[in-house]
């Protein structure tokens, strides 16, 4: 470990624990990354404009980057336990300022493909939910909740930070200057990575938060990750309480990133709302999520998670069934829209995270979070290529939106049906 971050944590060890440092430089991580894939959803218009891409085309492009997103999860988790959370991170980092860069010199779909596709995709599966759940397991005993919640709360941080500025860029500039302001985003986070990430709390010289002195951090491991990602599969996927969160979390892709991520702002559009205006309103929402998943990670400490989960899906199914009528009723109807679903937006993450925790062992539970997360990106990626096809075949959203609101009616019920607290039939992760 560097002597600069050393310096540091002795400096603000009288004061707080240097743990809050580390989920403030992962917070900066997460929002680059979450902007990073907020970036598609501005460019989706200007892509039909200058190449005559279809939106199918462009929404199915967009699907494998949500996919990787999610599948990557897992073997990013045992990656960092193989090789150390710092190395795996600056090279996601690396990734997405090539692919992002690479971006702007593409002229057929299959150059989307790769640059915003692949190499996006793989980078920002990466720098993913699986990332602030490996270091709440690294380096809190108390406050997970919280500190979950907060490291969640960066995707909408990300959301509300970019989304107008890209819109407007896009306006302005072209959708080219966007690709090339989240490279650079993307190459300043590096050095502050590399400069403030400790790989653990004994490299610095303290212990978890909350953890007694004596605590003994377990070894890293020398198996293979893929070994370790698949085994963690493997034994987890015995247990019902797997695929119950599976399940429920596929959902909440569906109808967060793939749906809404994706499609909002070309859904203003065919009801007269500009790009930029689409834009802020997602930001609204981003603004608003920051609160209700921060809300949601202290709720997750002190309550129920199935409880939490259960109106949390029920809420936002309710709210996306009304997103039809929402643009019929002038000025409210969206702002109604808005305040409920933002608040819920990303609110499940806290407490399905203390559920893998309860169920699979802190351990072996972001490993077995990254097969729940490859879930909800699959979830995604169907949202977004349906939605995509239903828009194209029926030339509006109104149906996509009625049949998303219902699949998470459903997860409302399916997530009252974990049990939690059991034990596993055998470690997962070693």
């Amino acid at each position: 470990m560097n002597k600069l971050t050393q310096s540091l944590a002795r400096s603000v060890a009288p004061r707080f624990h240097y743990a809050w440092i580390v989920v403030g430089v992962i917070f900066l991580v997460l929002l680059c990354s979450a902007g990073i894939r907020a970036t598609p959803s501005v460019m989706i218009l200007p892509l039909e404009q200058e190449f005559g891409w279809s939106r199918s085309t462009i929404s199915m492009v967009i699907s494998v980057n949500i996919a990787l997103y999610g599948l990557i999860g897992p073997f990013s988790a045992a990656a960092m336990q193989r090789f150390g959370i710092r190395r795996v991170v600056l090279g996601a980092l690396a990734l997405l300022a090539v692919g992002t860069a690479l971006s702007t010199l593409m002229q057929m779909p299959w150059h989307m493909l790769l640059s915003w596709g692949l190499l996006v995709g793989v980078g920002t599966g990466v720098a993913a939910n699986t990332l602030g759940a490996t270091i709440v397991g690294r380096w809190f005993e108390k406050r997970r909740g919280l500190a979950m919640g907060l490291l969640t709360a960066s995707a909408a941080t990300g959301q509300m930070v970019f989304l107008p500025l890209m819109a407007a860029m896009v306006g302005s500039y072209g959708w080219r200057s966007v690709a090339i302001l989240v490279s650079l985003v993307s190459l300043v986070a590096i050095p502050l990575v590399w400069l403030l990430l400790p790989e653990s709390p004994s490299a610095i010289g303290t212990t978890m938060l909350g953890q007694a002195d004596d605590h003994q951090e377990p070894a890293p491991t020398r198996k293979n990750p893929l070994a370790i990602a698949f085994d963690a599969l493997r034994t987890s996927a015995r247990m019902p309480d797997f695929w119950l969160l599976f399940f429920s979390f596929f959902v909440c892709g569906l109808s967060t990133n793939g749906y809404i991520g994706t499609q909002f702002i070309a859904m203003c559009n065919d009801y007269g709302i500009n790009e930029v205006g689409g834009a802020s309103i997602l930001a609204a929402m981003g603004l608003l999520d920051l609160v209700g998943t921060t809300l949601s990670g202290w709720l997750s400490d002190r309550y129920n998670p199935r409880v939490l989960l259960f109106w949390y899906y029920g809420l936002r199914g309710i709210a996306l069934i009304f997103l039809p009528y929402a643009f019929g009723l002038q000025y409210y109807g969206l702002a109604i829209f808005a305040i409920f679903y933002g608040l819920d937006w990303i609110a499940t993450v806290p407490p399905t995270v203390r559920l893998a925790n309860d169920v699979f062992g802190r351990a072996a539970a972001p490993i077995v979070f990254g097969w729940i997360v490859a879930g909800h990106q699959l979830g995604a990626a169907t949202a977004t290529t349906v939605a995509g096809y239903m828009r194209a075949t029926l030339g509006n959203y109104t149906l996509s939106s009625i049949l998303m609101g219902v699949a998470c009616l459903v997860g409302a019920v399916l997530v009252l049906r974990i049990k939690g607290h059991r034990a596993m039939p055998q470690a997962v992760a070693a």
